[in-house]
This record gives structure tokens, sequence and C-alpha cells, in this order.
């Protein structure tokens, strides 16, 4: 309970912030800083490289292991359990999980993210060597150890078309790929649609038969041949000379005509046994744009590196050779998946909606306090912009969404510090004190409040930096920005506000009459000065017309603030400002009397118990992200494990057939329509080989582009449109935005026994397909059974009796269908795989690959002898499984699948729950939901937690300010109640609940609240303690009810004014962004074209977190007006009759 303290005025005038003094003592000094800062500032930030979300260092590890010719059970058993047994054993390791392909191993082992990456790296690299010695020694390169750098995935795709063949357009490709690479920003330009150049030796079987040559025979002539040795140094006439023997591969021919054995005097040349090709691996992938083959070059920037510097330097070769003659007129060369136009859109729209709220807050500023003040205000927006640009910049970050929309956050609160503390000495100064004694004594006497507001609102944003994981790792840019730029604006109010407010500060006499007469000269002046630029670009001297816009600007706003801005400031300041606080003051007075505190209070609980029904009650959407309309639609076709390339690629362009009749009608609106054959849209396991897939993609242009058609609506009906697809699973999938969180639909059943294991996973999915839950798109497993399999069996004691072992038959089987690298050819600083295999007719041919013979010495004669294959083996058909994955060291099958479009996970998954809620499940097996689920439920634990850690912080700063209990629970009340605001805006706007964004929304909304509270309730202490100062204190202890009253009053009344200002500017600020209003002012003045349109992809991302602190900043205004002075009442009452009661003891 409060006590009343006996303090003197004498305390009061002791009040004194020696920062303020001290930069008020030189100020020469400060104007130079402020200039200093202003170009610092700006530098930063323009050196600060520009990327659509910030580049996330996730401490996750990856072993790729290759070991061709092996099914994926042998992969598990050979490669990923050996390498999973020492990886135990490291430290810090939150998830580990695993897959093993056909002729593949990977493994990701995710660290915690305090955990160093390259400290995880090393850790991992020295475990996965101790692991070499389990592994076979027939690996053709040891286990790839490289940590998942985001920053790894490419910015942009080239791709080169024409009528060309395959081998000139990719020439024509490596030709850029070189330069591309030689770029400082570029870290790989990766050649795609045409596979490596590969020489072939096709060999014949019968003919090597005949001539009783082996594979052995060939390989050793071919590597004994092409080689380039050095025999060392020979001196000779006091000359060092190395010696160096080459021969070396040079062409086809010299390839052809290497001896591979020679008996009784024949000699059998390579080209009498086998057919030798230059051409290209095995074909894998089939690329299309619009219909016509391209080959592509995928680019990858540099970590670090500025995207648009890269992209920019991209584009200007590609200019260049066009120029210089290296890319033909023939030549297409088309750009798609440019990601650098979604960051010039984007980085455009948030830079606009800053300036856009800037001018918003200085127009209300200007109203309220008029334009000198205003400017004074003003100046923190850009100054605490410029400081945060410097300590950004020093730190490394980048300018993308997650720091700009933090920017936009905050900018009504840069101003709210200034606000009260211009507001506070322009008081000061009317009353009579000179300019300096109005800003000592006005900053001193509210220099604590706004410390410890700021206090309040960082405290509300720190808990956000504890925030682990991907998404943690993610969202941290938020709390770390508007950290660094409010406490640079409270650096601004203390330290440069006060030098510029007391050199210039100027009573507004708003009544008096203008200067029409100048302020038209003045006006005419700037207009007749922008003629000439007008005429130039005319004439074609100028390219823009910025120059001559922006001194036509300035002129019709001097007019414009002449015949509208200035009366209508007269009218607001002069008549509705005094209305509204006159009207304020008696509606304060009549809260305040008798028992219409309580009444009051009461009847605010009652609302915010009301509003939470009222919007749970009409059970609203609750999702996860943000549902944003897609800038990218994916078609994946899938046709059963083992379909050849060839048949894909055909039914590819069926599914293309209808992707572009479904989008003819929108065609303006498709950037692009690409299809690769051989890949489907995947995770980090997607095999890098998928002949049975395919994917489409669907760009479109940037949102404001798109005339308000919406591209969700299109998605469905493309899957409308795919429904009844005989032939192929067909999946319509978009973009996501955010960090990667997983399938919305995903569980996991894992267990040991793969049979048992796949049993309980099509038995959970059969459950719920049976169930016919509205919204899923289609169940299916992460793992196929039908991959078509040719099982060789060796009868072990044949073998042995002809003197064979289990190993060359197996070896045999291997080189003569997936092949066998004998050597390099080399072609100037490439080199390509010599690989040597049978000819295609006997390779796919199972008589003729069963009936090769293995030379092999007889036990028995003692000679050489030849042993077919089918003497020793049998072979059976069957099935295997494409993949096997672990997760933890357990097997683990996965069920998944995304919701159709206007379908809500979090219901879906909810049924889920219920139907599974009574399937058992056998001993050793369980089942779980994870992907985008799991990542939900820690979000909203987290951000649960972090809003406790935030009110416990506030609290502790508000108690540790006031001394007191009640003060700190008044406001704390005030912030709880601000929810009013949110769930009655929601509810009645019919928003859905977005877990991401709207929590982090009320965890700032909390922060921002307690700021009007704290500068209120602290004034109508200082007024109270004032009052005490008055009365006698022997005669009475306390201030009668009509004397608590009038201070009350007085105290709202005098911070009627910055109180809305403060709600007012963040409102303004966080409009744009809001309702998505895109304004450019670069094209205002260069092509007289604001390109004003509503609706963006970033409003569709930051929209919900925008709505929840303007609807609960709106409402708890009225709070902090009428509410928070109704508690302090009560208080005070509660106070008294205690006070009585216990003093008459």
């Amino acid at each position: 309970m409060d006590k009343i303290k006996d303090t003197g005025a004498a305390e009061e005038n002791q009040r004194q912030f020696k920062p303020t003094f001290g930069a008020l003592k030189n100020k020469n000094s400060i104007f130079i800083l402020t200039a200093i800062l202003c170009m610092f500032g700006w530098f930063s930030y323009q050196s600060m490289p520009r990327e659509y979300f910030p580049e996330v260092v996730i401490p996750n590890i990856l072993i790729s292991t290759p070991y061709p010719g092996n099914s994926p059970v042998d992969i598990e058993n050979l490669i990923t359990r050996p390498i999973e047994k020492e990886l135990k054993s490291l430290k810090g390791v939150k998830k580990m999980s695993s897959a093993s392909y056909q002729d593949m191993s990977l493994i990701v082992v995710e660290f915690n993210t305090d955990v160093n990456v390259k400290q995880a790296l090393q850790d991992t690299k020295d475990k996965v060597d101790k692991s070499l010695s389990e592994l076979p020694d027939d690996l053709d390169t040891d286990p790839i150890v490289e940590d998942i750098d985001f920053a790894d995935f490419p910015i942009l795709n080239i791709n080169l078309s024409g009528d060309f063949g395959l081998n000139e357009l990719k020439q024509f490709a490596e030709d850029l790929q070189d330069k591309f690479e030689a770029l400082p920003e570029v870290s790989e330009a990766d050649i795609k649609g045409v596979d490596e150049r590969e020489i072939k030796i096709n060999a014949d079987l019968h003919k090597m038969e005949a001539n009783g040559v082996s594979f052995q025979d060939i390989e050793t002539a071919i590597s004994d041949e092409n080689v380039t040795v050095s025999a060392g140094t020979l001196i000779t006439d006091n000359t060092r000379r190395s010696i160096r023997t080459s021969a070396d591969y040079t062409n086809m021919q010299q390839i052809e005509n290497t001896i591979v054995k020679v008996t009784n005097g024949k000699v059998v040349y390579l080209k009498d046994v086998a057919e030798i090709e230059d051409g290209y691996e095995e074909l894998s992938s089939i690329s299309r744009l619009n219909n016509n083959p391209v080959v592509s070059l995928s680019i990858s920037k540099k970590s670090g590196e500025n995207l648009l510097a890269a992209t920019d330097e991209i584009y200007k070769i590609i200019s260049k050779e066009k120029e210089l003659g290296n890319l033909p007129r023939g030549l297409l060369v088309t750009v798609t998946d440019d990601t650098s136009e979604d960051v010039r859109g984007q980085v455009s729209d948030l830079e606009n909606s800053i300036i856009m709220g800037m001018l918003l807050v200085i127009l209300i500023l200007y109203l309220f306090m008029g334009l000198r003040n205003a400017l004074f205000s003003g100046l923190a927006i850009p100054m605490s912009m410029f400081i945060s640009f410097i300590i950004l910049n020093q730190m490394g970050y980048t300018v993308n969404q997650m720091i700009l929309f933090s920017l936009i956050l905050a900018l009504g609160m840069l101003v709210d510090n200034a606000i009260v503390v211009v507001e506070n000495v322009y008081r000061l100064h009317e009353e009579g004190l000179s300019k300096l004694e109005a800003t000592k004594k006005g900053v001193s006497e509210i220099a604590g409040p706004i410390i410890s507001s700021t206090a309040t609102t960082l405290a509300a944003f720190f808990p956000l930096l504890l925030w682990g994981g991907i998404m943690g790792e993610f969202m941290k840019y938020l709390p770390i920005t508007l950290i660094i730029v409010l406490s640079s604006s409270l650096f601004v109010a203390l330290i440069l506000n006060p030098v510029f407010t007391a050199s210039f500060v100027k009573i507004d006499n708003i009544s008096k009459k203008i200067d029409a007469k100048k302020y038209l000269i003045i006006s005419g002046s700037f207009l007749i000065a922008s003629l000439p630029f007008y005429v130039s670009k005319a004439f074609g001297i100028l390219d823009t017309y910025i120059m001559a816009n922006l001194l036509a600007c300035i002129g019709l706003l001097i007019v414009t603030n002449l015949l509208v801005l200035k009366p209508f400031a007269r009218w607001f300041q002069l008549k509705f400002l005094v209305a509204l606080e006159n009207s304020y003051e008696k509606t304060l007075r009549y809260a305040l009397k008798g028992i219409r505190p309580l009444l009051f209070f009461l009847g605010t609980f009652v609302l915010m118990i009301v509003s939470i029904m009222f919007y749970f009650g009409t059970k609203p959407l609750v999702v996860f992200f943000p549902d944003n309309d897609p800038k990218s639609v994916y078609v994946t076709m899938e046709l059963p494990l083992g379909t050849d390339i060839h048949k894909s690629n055909e039914i590819s362009v069926e599914v293309e057939k209808i992707v572009k009749k479904t989008m003819e009608p929108y065609k303006n609106i498709i950037r692009s329509i690409s299809t690769n054959v051989g890949s489907g849209k995947g995770g980090m396991f997607e095999g890098s080989r998928s002949a049975n897939k395919s994917l489409t993609s669907i760009s479109f242009v940037e949102y404001k582009q798109r005339g308000g058609v919406s591209t969700s609506e299109l998605m469905k009906k493309l899957t409308a449109n795919f429904k009844g697809f005989v032939g192929a699973k067909i999946f319509v999938e978009k973009n996501s935005e955010g960090p990667p969180v997983g399938h919305p639909i995903n569980i996991e059943v894992s267990g040991d026994d793969f049979e048992q294991l796949l049993i309980q996973a099509n038995r959970i999915k059969q459950k719920l397909d049976d169930e016919r839950i509205a919204g899923i798109e289609e169940l299916k497993l992460d793992l196929d059974q039908g991959k078509p399999e040719m099982l060789i069996n060796i009868d072990r004691d044949k073998v042995r009796r002809f003197g064979l072992s289990t190993n060359q038959v197996a070896r045999a089987l291997r080189n003569s269908l997936y092949g066998l690298e004998v050597s390099k050819f080399k072609d100037g600083e490439d080199e390509y795989d010599i690989m040597l295999r049978l000819a295609d007719k006997y390779r796919y041919d199972v008589p003729s690959l069963m009936n090769q013979k293995i030379n092999v010495m007889s036990p028995v004669s003692n000679q050489m002898v030849q042993i077919p294959i089918s003497a020793v083996t049998s072979y059976n058909y069957g099935s295997t499984y494409e993949r096997i994955n672990r997760i933890d060291n357990t097997r683990v099958v996965t069920i998944y699948s995304n919701v159709e479009e206007g379908f809500n996970a979090n219901e879906i998954n909810a049924k889920i729950r219920e139907v599974l809620a009574d399937s058992e499940m056998p001993k050793g097996y369980t089942h779980k939901l994870t992907g985008e689920q799991e990542e939900q439920d820690e979000t909203s634990a987290f951000l649960t937690q972090a809003l406790l850690i935030a009110l416990a912080l506030i609290t502790l700063i508000l108690v540790t300010q006031f001394n007191s209990a009640v003060k700190p629970l008044i406001i704390m009340i005030t912030v709880l109640f601000s929810t009013i605001g949110v769930f009655l805006g929601l509810g009645i706007f019919n928003m859905p609940f977005v877990i991401l964004m709207t929590g982090i929304g009320i965890i700032s909304l909390a922060g921002i609240v307690v700021n009007n509270g704290i500068v209120l309730v602290d004034y109508i202490d200082l007024l109270r303690k004032r009052k005490i100062e008055t009365i006698d204190r022997s005669q009475r202890k306390y201030l009668t009810s009509a004397e608590e009253v009038d201070c009350i009053a007085k105290a709202g009344k005098t911070r009627l004014r910055p109180v809305m200002l403060t709600a007012i500017t963040t409102v303004l600020g966080l409009f744009p962004l809001a309702v998505g209003m895109n304004f450019d002012f670069f094209t205002l003045f260069s092509e007289f074209d604001p390109q004003l349109s509503f609706g963006s992809d970033s409003t569709a991302f930051w929209g919900p977190m925008s709505w929840t602190v303007i609807f609960g900043l709106s409402f708890a205004t009225f709070l902090t007006l009428i509410i928070a002075p109704v508690m302090f009442r009560l208080s005070t009452q509660i106070e008294h009759r205690l006070y009585d009661m216990f003093s008459k003891k």
C-alpha cells in the first residue's frame, strides 16, 4: 500500500537530468554530432546488403555418402548405421535424421541453436572420421561433411534455349559459368538441364568373349596408357630439367586404338571389342521453359554478400556477352526465379511504408503541436533510424523484411519520448520560462518516466531474444532491431532534442494572421524554378522529372499549408482540442466521483470477459503462419517408382497442357512456366534422382501488378482441373513464407521392425482415409515399397568350387550394368569420366547379362576358363523400398499431406488427434504429430512463456520506479485490459488468430501500452505530492476527495495531448502496412506515377501483427485516459479507508 511521504517542493526542484544539462552546455558539439550521425547513418544504410529474409546460421550439419550400386537396405546397414553409431556421442544435438537411398546415405545432425556452427562442423567431422574403419573399403569417396547454409540456395536461374544442340547450349552455359563464378558475390553457378560429358566405352559382350577379353583387361589397358608421370629432375650442362612423361588421351581415336590384349601374336584393339562414344551421362533430368528445351544456370550467392549487387553484376555480364557477340542472336537468354525482384519489391514497399508512416506521424504532430514543434519531435524518427543503421551495419546485419518491419513497428514509438519532451518544454515556455530554463526543467521532470517507459518497452521484447530453434533464429531480428532503435530514440529525446528545442523553440501564435503574400511568393519561386527542369526533360537533356517534381512539390506544399493545413490546424488546436480537453475533463471528473470508479472498473472487467467470449465463441480461424497469396505454385506429377524418365516426360507434357489451359486467361500476371522432369518438390531428403517425377513451376508477377487476381483462387482452379487425372498422382502446392516448418499434416510412426512399422503406418493412414476428413489433400507415406527390384541369389558352394568369389560375381554384374570408371579424359582444364560398361543391347537384356562369362583360373586344370554368371546364380523379381528414414537412431515412416486451399490445418490436426486418440500401438511403436504442428506447439509455448517473462520484467521496472505496488498494478491491469481491443477488433472484422504474428503483437502491445500509463500515473503522483505540500499535515494526513479528483483530472487533462499523440502516431505508423497501401514516392517524382495500390505480400505476412497492435492500442488509449485514473482513484479510496480504519485503533 502506498504511503504518503513528506516530500517538499525543494526536492522537486532538485530534479536534474545531468546528461541533458551537459548537452545544453555543448550545443555546437551536439549539432556537429547530429550531422555526423546523419551522414554515417545514410552511408551505413546504403552499404548494407539487401535480401528477402535474413541469412540465418542454422547449426545443421549434413553428412552425404555416395555408394553406387547399393540398395537402400544395404546403404542403411553399411553406411548410415555405422556413422550414426559414432554421432550418438555428440554433445548439443537436438535431433538426428537420416535417409538411406539407392546409392546414397544422407544424415542431418540438428544442433541446438546455442552451438557454434564451426565447432559443430569440426566435432561432426571428427566423429565421422572415427567411423571410417567400419565403412566398406571400396567407397569411391569418404563421407562429405558440410554445414547447411541458406545462402547456398539459388538466387536466380538463367535459361538458355534456341535452335542449338544441347552440346552447344552447354558450351554457352559453361562460358557464362566461368564469368559468373569469377564474381566476388557468387559462390556457385550450377549447370542444369544437360548431363555431364562422359566418355563411354560400350563393350560388346560377344566380341569380348570371342577374343578372351575381360573388363579387367580393358581397365588395365586404359589406366596404364592414359598417364602423365613425373620422372624427377635431370641435371645436364649445369641446368636442372624436370622429366615428365605425358601420354594423356587427347582424342577418341587414341582410345579406340588402345591395345587391350595380345594373344599368340594376335593384337586386340579396344575398337575390336567395344564402341567408343563421346557423349553424356545417363539422362537424369529434362528441363523446359514455356515449352522450349533449356539448359539452365542456377546461381547461388556467397553468405553475407549483397543479393542486389550480385544480380546487377550478372545482368551486366549477360548484356556485355551479347554485345561482344559471344552469345549469338538466335540464343534466347531468359531469367527466371529472380529473387532480387522480390527483394527489391519488398524492400521498396517497406521503405515506402516507412516514408508514408513518417509523413502521417509528422502531419498529426503538426495538427497537435504546430509545424515547428512537429519538426522537433519528428526529428527523432530519422535520427533514431540513422543511429540504428550505424549499429546494425557494424553488427553485420542486412536490410531485410524482419529489420524493415521492426522499424515500421517502432516508427510511431520513436516520437513518443520526443513528443513528451517537446510538449513539456513547450508548455513550460508558454508559462513564462526562458527557452533554456524550460528545456532544463521540462526534461528533468519527465526524464525518469520516459526512461522507465522505454525500459518497459524493451523489457517486453527482451524475452523474444531467448527464442530457440530455426523460428527463433529468424525472429530474433525483431527484438534486436527494436531494442537498438528504441534505445536510440531515448538518446535522441534526452540528448539531441533538448539542444534543438532550447535553441529554436518558439511560442506559435496559431491565431496570428498569416502573411499570405510572403508564402505565395516563396511558393511561386519554387514553381518557377522547376520550369527549366521540365523543359530539359521534354528535350531529352534530363532522364527524369525528379528535380522538377521535387521543386514543384515544395511549392505546392507551401500553398497547401497556407490554404488548407494552417487553417485546419488553427481550428484543430483552438477549437477541437480545447473542446476535447474540456469534454474529457468533464467525463473524467464524472467517472471519479462516488462509487463510479468501482462501476467503471467492474464494467471494463466484464467487457474483457465478453470480448474474449465474443471472439473465441465465433470459433475463429486459428493458423500458425499468415495465409498468403502465393507468388509461385508448384505442380508435382508422380508416377510409380521405377518409371523411366522418358515415360515421365510424356506424362509431364500432358500436365503442362492442363496448366497452360488453366492459366491462359491470366497469362498477363504470369512470369514463367517451367518444367523439370526428373525431380519433384521436396525437402532436404528429396532424392537427387526421381525419374518418376516432374515439377511444373508457375511464377507470378508481384502482388500489385496482378490487378486484384487472387493466385490462391488460381491454385484452387488448378487443383480442381487435375481431379480425376488418370495415370499419375498430381499434387498442387504453393511457396511458403518464413522459416521452414515441415508439412501442415505430419504424423511420424516409429519402431524397429520395418515390416511391422509399415503395417502400423498403413493402418493409421487407412483409419484416417476412412474418416474422410475435409481439407486433407492426400495422405501419403514417405516410404514406398513399390520400387521394382531384381534380386540375384548366389550359390556360394558353386562359386567356391569354380574358383570364384561372391565379390567377383557381384562386381561383374555391377561393372556390366552400372559401369566402372577406368580413367579420366582431359579437355583443357576440365576432366571427364571414362566409363566402361556393357553396350545397352546387352546390359538391358537379362539373359545376356546373366550369361556373361567371368574369366577365372580353374583350380582343376590350372588353366584360364570362362564361367557364365548363370552357372552360379539364380534371380527373382520383387520390390524394395525407395528409401529408409531414421530419426534419432530409430526407423520412422511419416504420413504427411498438404492442406487444400481454404481449409485450416489446426482444425484438421485437432480432428486427427480425436481419431487417433483410441489407436493402440504395439509395444515399441509410437506415433506423434510433428512438422508444422510440432513447431506451432513449441512456438505457442514459448510465446506464452515470453509474455509472462515480459510482464514480470515490466512489473519489476515499475516497482523500482514508483517504489510502490499499487501504481505498477494499475498500469499492469491497463495492459491486461488492452486485449479487449485486440479481441473485439479481430472478432468484428472476422480476422484469424495467427499464433505467430498475433502472439508477437500482443507481447509488443504490452510494451507499448505501458508507456502512456507510466507518463500519466507519474504525473498524477507528482501533482498529488505537490498538493500534499500545501496542506497542514497536523490537521489531516491525506487529500480530500475533491482534491484527489482535482489532481487526477488536472493530470489527465495535461497529459491528454501526449497520450493521444503517442497512440495515434504508433497506429498511423503501422496503418500503411496493415492495409497494404503501396505508394511509390520515387516513381511519383520520377514518372508522375505513385503506383498507388492496396495489398502486398508483406501485408499478408505482417498484417496480423499490425492489426493486433492497432486494435489493442486504440482501445488502450481509452483505458489509459479513463480507466487508469479511475483505478488510481479507487486505490486512494481504499487507502484512505484502510488508514481511517487502522488509525482509530
